[in-house]
C-alpha cells in the first residue's frame, strides 16, 4: 500500500473518532497494511478505552517495537498492565517512560500530531501509585515528594492529594491519557490529498453562428453595449473648435474641475457660462478658468481647410458646473510686476506672493506692511483651520534657526522680502488650545529629543498650547518645543502684562 493510501485511511479514522465512532475508526486502523508506531499507538488507545486490555497490550508492544523511544507508548502500556493488576510489569514501563524523558520536565507531542504533554511529575505519580499497590509505602512517598518538586504548574493538585493518601497508607486514582487523544497525520500532507485543478475550467473562445452558411466556428462577437459610431476626437484636434484667448493673470485651481494657467498662456475657450466661468483647453487638458482672466485673440491664423470633425455635443466631456463663484480680476498699482502677452507692457500690482509650507504648499497674495494678525487669519482661512492652532515662522537673516512670527517681528519680515516673494513655514498644534500666557522656569531643562524645548532656570517662556496634562508647547529664546509643565510656574498679573 502506498503512503498516500495510508495517509488517507489514517485521516479518515481520526475523523471517525472525532465524530464519536470509535468502532469504525478501529476497523479502518486495522485495515491499514503498513502501520507505523503512531498508528499502533492509536489502535492500543482505542482497545484500552474499550477495556480490551490484552489487545491493547499487543498494540503497544508493536508500537514500542517500531519506536523504542516513544515514552507515551511505555506510559500507556504501563496503564494497561496496572488495569490488568500486573503491578511489576506496570512499574517497569513507568520507569522506562520516565527514563525516556531524559531529565526534562515534559515531552510535548503536539509537533508529532498528539495534543498531549507527558509530564515527569505525573509519571512519578503513577510510579508511587504502583509502589503503594506493592506495599512499598516509604518508596512511594519519596517518589511523590520528587514529583512535587518537579511540579510545573498549580494544576497538578492531585499530587498533593496523592501524598496525603500515602501518609494514610491509602491508594489514589491513576493518571491516564484522556480518551479520544490520538496521533493525527501531518496536516500539510493531508492538504495535498485534495485534488487540485491546475488547468482550470475551460473558457469559450469561439461561438457558433446558426444563421451563417458557414457550418463551423466564427470569432467571438463583441459583447460591448452602446458602441460609439464614431471615435472620440482627441483633445489636441478639438482645440481648433474653440476661440483662442490669452491669459492675463495667474490662476490657482481650488477644485479638480479648475485648470491652472499663467500669464501669457494661449487657451481655447469652448463654452462660456453665464456665471463667468469658461471651459477651456490648455496643454491637452480641459478645465474651468474665470473668463475675466482671459482676453480674446484676433490675430491667430486658423487652418485654411477646417478639419472635418463631428460637432461637439454640449453634454460630451463638458466639466460639471463650478461649485464656487469665479474670483475677481486682480487689482494693483505698484509692487508686483506681470507681463501682458498681448501688449508686451509691464503691469504693476501691489502686494507680495507668500509661499506657505504646511503639510502641502500653498500660495497667497498679501499686501505689503500687513500685520501679523492679518497674515495669520488669511492663512487660517486658506487652510480652513483655527488660527489659534497655527504657528508661523520664517528664515531670519543671521539666525540659523527659523524664528516665530509675532507683531514685533513684522518689520524684519517685510524687510526680508525679495522680488515680492516671501516664504513662511506653518505648523498646526493638535489638542486643547491655551492662551498665550507667560511662565517662568523653576528648573533648567535639557532637551532629549528634537521636539523638546531647552531652557535655564529663571527663563520666561511663552506658552503656545497645551499638549496634555503633563506637557506644554512653548517658545523661549527664539525656539519652539515641548516641555514638562511641572518645570514652570505662572507669572503674576503684572508680569503677564509686561
Amino acid at each position: 500500500m502506498s503512503f498516500v493510501s495510508t495517509l488517507r485511511q489514517w485521516d479518515e479514522a481520526v475523523a471517525c473518532v472525532e465524530q464519536r465512532d470509535p468502532e469504525t475508526a478501529l476497523r479502518i486502523f486495522l485495515n491499514i497494511e503498513e502501520k507505523t508506531s503512531k498508528i499502533f499507538f492509536n489502535i492500543g488507545c482505542l482497545y484500552l478505552n474499550n477495556n480490551e486490555f490484552d489487545e491493547a497490550e499487543k498494540a503497544f508492544d508493536r508500537s514500542i517495537g517500531k519506536d523504542e523511544h516513544l515514552a507515551a507508548a511505555f506510559f500507556q502500556r504501563g496503564v494497561t498492565f496496572y488495569k490488568k493488576e500486573k503491578f511489576e510489569e506496570s512499574l517497569l514501563d513507568f520507569h522506562q517512560a520516565f527514563k525516556q524523558l531524559r531529565g526534562n520536565q515534559l515531552i510535548d507531542y503536539k509537533p508529532l500530531g498528539l495534543r498531549y504533554k507527558l509530564y515527569a511529575c505525573e509519571v512519578l505519580h503513577n510510579i508511587g501509585l504502583v509502589q503503594a499497590q506493592l506495599g512499598k509505602w516509604e518508596t512511594a512517598q519519596e517518589n511523590l515528594l520528587t514529583a512535587l518538586s518537579l511540579r510545573a504548574d498549580a494544576k497538578f493538585s492531585h499530587i498533593d492529594h496523592a501524598l496525603e493518601a500515602i501518609l494514610k497508607q491509602k491508594v489514589f486514582p491513576l493518571v491516564e491519557i484522556r480518551a479520544g487523544l490520538l496521533f493525527k497525520p501531518n496536516k500539510n500532507y493531508v492538504a495535498e490529498l485534495e485534488k487540485k485543478d491546475y488547468l482550470g475550467k475551460a473558457k469559450v473562445v469561439a461561438s457558433v453562428v446558426p444563421a451563417d452558411e458557414f457550418s463551423g466556428f466564427a470569432p467571438l462577437q463583441p459583447q460591448v453595449d452602446d458602441v460609439p459610431s464614431t471615435p472620440k476626437v482627441p483633445e489636441v484636434l478639438r482645440v481648433f473648435e474653440g476661440e483662442p484667448h490669452t491669459v492675463l493673470y495667474e490662476f490657482y485651481p481650488e477644485t479638480k474641475e479648475e485648470l491652472a494657467v499663467s500669464p501669457g498662456n494661449i487657451v481655447f475657450v469652448f463654452q462660456k457660462g453665464d456665471d463667468n466661468w469658461a471651459s477651456v483647453v490648455f496643454n491637452e487638458k480641459r478645465g474651468l478658468v474665470p473668463y475675466n482672466f482671459l482676453k480674446p485673440l484676433d490675430n491667430v491664423t486658423m487652418p485654411s481647410k477646417p478639419l472635418q470633425i463631428e460637432p461637439l455635443n454640449e453634454n460630451d466631456d463638458i466639466p460639471a458646473p463650478p461649485r464656487r463663484a469665479p474670483p475677481s480680476r486682480p487689482v494693483g498699482t505698484e509692487g508686483l510686476k506681470t507681463v501682458n502677452a498681448e501688449t508686451n507692457n509691464t503691469m504693476e500690482f501691489s502686494g507680495c506672493i507668500v509661499k506657505v509650507h504646511f503639510q502641502f504648499t500653498i500660495a497667497i497674495r498679501i499686501a505689503h506692511g500687513q500685520s501679523y494678525g492679518v497674515i495669520l487669519q488669511t492663512i487660517s482661512s486658506k487652510l480652513k483651520l483655527p488660527a489659534s492652532t497655527l504657528t508661523l515662522c520664517y528664515a531670519k537673516e543671521g539666525v540659523d534657526e527659523r524664528v516665530n512670527l509675532e507683531d514685533s517681528e513684522m518689520e524684519s519680515v517685510w524687510n526680508s522680502v525679495k522680488e515680492n516673494r516671501l516664504t513662511l513655514w506653518c505648523s498646526a498644534t493638535e489638542g486643547k488650545s491655551v492662551p498665550h500666557k507667560k511662565v517662568v522656569a523653576l528648573y533648567s531643562y535639557d532637551s532629549s529629543t528634537p521636539e523638546d524645548l531647552d531652557f535655564k532656570q529663571g527663563n520666561v517662556i511663552t506658552v503656545l498650547s497645551k499638549v496634555n496634562d503633563e506637557w506644554l508647547e512653548g517658545q523661549c529664546n527664539g525656539k519652539v518645543g515641548i516641555f514638562p509643565s511641572s518645570f514652570v510656574k505662572a507669572l503674576n498679573g503684572d508680569q503677564q502684562s509686561e
